[in-house]
């Protein structure tokens, strides 16, 4: 079952890149290993789980950042770059069966949103919350969705 939640606002450090939607999987566990090395180089501990969020673009790219939360924003260093997940309301599902497909998750989401009348504010992204290192993605993912709500007077039941 979704959660609504409001989320702070999070300084994060991160490796962007364009790519195609089939090599997230390896790339996403691979960056991951990168940034938390050059934060562990730094002494600059990660606030939480290692996330991914991307953008759709045409032709079938999307340009995605992976990486990890932090008590504070990091100045720009080359591969790794500073970046935020936004402060707002939000719809948070979990996905933990190795057998069903992501997008299973992600349509719990979309029926939330059509049943509460809301609408996605946004990308949304996953936190890994027992990424493997470099050995694809984990089977604990928590997909987050920022939304808003399609009618200012309409309230959270």
């Amino acid at each position: 079952m979704p959660q609504f939640r409001f989320h702070s606002e999070e300084a994060t450090a991160v490796r962007r890149s364009l790519l195609v939607r089939g090599d997230l999987r390896d790339w996403v566990p691979a960056t991951c290993a990168l940034v938390a090395e050059h934060l562990r180089h730094h002494g600059v501990a990660p606030n939480g789980f290692p996330f991914a969020r991307w953008h759709a673009l045409p032709a079938g790219v999307i340009a995605v950042e992976a990486g990890f939360p932090i008590a504070a924003r990091i100045t720009g260093a080359g591969l790794i770059e500073p970046s935020t997940l936004p402060a707002g309301p939000v719809l948070a599902g979990w996905h933990t069966d190795p057998d069903q497909q992501l997008a299973a998750t992600c349509r719990l989401l979309d029926e939330w949103l059509e049943t509460e009348g809301a609408i996605r504010a946004g990308d949304s992204w996953e936190i890994y919350h027992d990424l493997p290192a470099c050995e694809g993605l984990g089977v604990r993912i928590e997909v987050v969705q920022p939304i808003t709500f399609a009618h200012a007077t309409t309230a959270r039941r």
